[in-house]
């Protein structure tokens, strides 16, 4: 078989596993994190989080089939080695940034629903008070 095609196999093997790792552990922790920011509600916690595994899969597997082509053509096992540790490293970064994305917009979230929590009065109105004369 030829290196060039054993450096694909191993790339995509590694690529999908790793994707797939990152993708179950951002749903597990993130549909928590959800719940809180949607103020308890499981359903939509559940939904949003099944939206955001689907597009970071979509994404993620996307940018490695683009990134699968390579011009040069391997030769020797160093060459193999070389191939995956740069496709690899950038497909790391990619799902990294992917992440911090995800964790970001998420984070602006929780803030814009915790500010909104803030805006509330802690007590309810008691009563309508009728303005004084002459005032």
């Amino acid at each position: 078989m030829d290196r060039t095609v054993v450096a694909y196999v191993i790339y995509l093997v590694v690529s999908i596993s790793l994707t797939i790792w990152v993708a179950r552990t951002l749903s597990r922790n993130g549909r928590v994190f959800l719940a809180d920011v949607l103020h308890g509600n499981e359903k939509l916690a559940d939904a949003v989080n099944h939206l955001l595994v689907v597009g970071f899969y979509l994404v993620n597997l996307g940018f490695v089939a683009l990134y699968l082509s390579d011009d040069e053509t391997i030769t020797d096992t160093r060459g193999v080695f070389e191939a995956l540790s740069t496709k690899l490293g950038v497909v790391l970064l990619v799902l990294g940034v992917m992440h911090l994305g995800n964790v970001y917009v998420l984070n602006r979230i929780r803030r814009r629903g915790a500010m909104e929590r803030e805006q509330q009065p802690p007590v309810p109105p008691q009563g309508w008070v009728a303005p004084a004369p002459g005032a």
